[in-house]
């Protein structure tokens, strides 16, 4: 396709859409991948364990294996934006998405053949590598591919395939797992792995319809290869500092939020069943459906929050945008879990909730790439966004701790999410420092 297309909505030509929808795809099967042992824990971990599936043994080992695999996920996943970040500068945009979404989909699809926990453990790393990888580059490529005005409404968009990937793998797992294959738990959720193989599809169209952005291209050609330390100079330290601890603060809040999701809402659900006289299979029917909904509210808010971003950053400015975001969040969560309420009114603050925690991520696609130049863009945007997520793997097993507590980890959860509101509040004293790129051009 050319670059000199007439333009069409947004004023972005069918090539910068082509090279958007090819990002928006690879983050969205990013997302897709990422989350699919979530669903499938309760019937994977017990079957590799030789454990059988429903007993009080398998809840147990499951608890603890998820707060494992996830831990090993987040950590392969900072680990592999950092460095696919700085593969992005060197071998460009386009090769290293073409990568990351072939090493996320095959590293998932390995997933369906494992024979024991420790294979599955390194195939979710494998994969993890490429997850945290794919946005780097998707970032990068569409900032300097798309017109400088509309770059904060690419970018936007861009990051509303997160929540439509967490739905897409809920709709998988409900079908598979709950309709096709509900009578064979010890073999769906190996199916369900395999459909991790759709993003390799996407990879090779990239590799035919998209080209490596003219920006980078030219830059490559003139300049030394991206290190590192050079996002430590004084020139740019200020800048990978600030955008560092505003991705830590937002992934802390997220993964808190989300990852506390089940414990809450069970014990939300199980009130609401005790409160209608419902036990037994009815009571967890009604259960997991409470769980359900808690998802797609939360994925709700998180699309609509993203998307405001975008009038957000272009009127009020970035920094202001993140003060109001972090605000936001901070009574989101504290109202949430710190005023009593019924259970159902519980259920449905997961609302704002989306629309601020979840929202936030959607400035950073455009954000991050804008603070650096070029030759460093894949480099600092990739360590920024990923370099929290080695704090954030301590979440994982706190989660599984409380978990544990049976009766008590509805109660448990909430107290402890009541605190993680005082996460964005914390946020907020970075604003001042926060590096203001409202109508500034993309470096060179």
């Amino acid at each position: 396709m050319s670059a000199t297309t007439d333009r069409t909505f947004l004023d972005m030509t069918r090539y910068q859409w082509t090279v958007l929808l090819a990002a928006w795809l690879g983050w969205g099967f990013d997302i897709f991948d990422s989350i699919l042992f979530n669903f499938v824990a309760p019937n994977c971990v017990p079957t590799l364990l030789g454990l059988p599936i429903g007993s009080p043994e398998a809840r147990a080992a499951t608890l603890n294996w998820t707060g494992i695999v996830t831990s090993v996920l987040l950590l392969g996943w900072g680990l592999g934006g950092i460095l696919f970040g700085k593969i992005a500068d060197r071998i460009g945009r386009t090769r290293t998405l073409l990568l990351t979404m072939l090493l996320y989909s095959l590293g998932t699809a390995a997933c369906a053949a494992v024979p024991n926990i420790e294979s599955l453990l390194v195939c979710r790393f494998i994969a993890s590598l490429g997850i945290g990888g794919e946005w780097a580059a998707g970032a990068a490529m569409v900032a300097e591919v798309v017109p400088e005005r509309r770059r904060v409404e690419a970018g936007a968009l861009l990051y509303t395939a997160a929540p439509l990937g967490l739905l897409l793998a809920t709709v998988v797992n409900a079908e598979i797992a709950g309709d096709w294959l509900r009578d064979s738990p010890e073999t769906s959720w190996r199916w369900i792995f395999l459909c991790g193989l759709a993003p390799a599809v996407v990879a090779f169209a990239v590799r035919f319809f998209v080209k490596e952005p003219e920006r980078w291209a030219q830059v490559a050609q003139t300049t030394v290869a991206p290190r590192y330390r050079d996002l430590f100079t004084p020139e740019w330290r200020r800048y990978t500092v600030t955008g560092t601890l505003l991705a830590l603060t937002a992934l802390v809040m997220w993964w808190s939020c989300n990852a506390f999701i089940p414990v809450v809402v069970g014990g939300l659900g199980a009130q609401a069943a005790a409160a209608q006289g419902l036990s037994g299979g009815e009571a967890q029917a009604m259960i997991e459906a409470w769980k359900t909904r808690a998802i797609h509210i939360f994925n709700f808010g998180g699309f609509v929050g993203t998307l405001l971003t975008v009038p957000a950053a272009k009127y009020l400015g970035r920094r202001a945008m993140f003060g109001a975001y972090f605000l936001l969040s901070a009574l989101s969560i504290l109202c949430a879990f710190g005023i009593e309420m019924s259970a159902e009114a519980r259920l449905w603050m997961y609302l704002p909730i989306g629309l601020t925690v979840f929202g936030v991520f959607g400035s950073f696609t455009y954000y991050l790439p804008e603070l650096f130049p070029t030759r460093l863009r894949g480099t600092g945007a990739g360590f920024c966004y990923n370099f929290g997520r080695f704090f954030a793997a301590a979440g994982p097993f706190i989660v599984g701790s409380v978990a544990s507590r049976g009766a008590d980890a509805a109660s448990t959860a909430i107290d402890v999410l009541f605190w993680v509101g005082v996460v964005p509040l914390a946020g907020l004293l970075l604003i001042p420092f926060v590096v203001e790129t409202k109508d500034r051009p993309l470096l060179e």
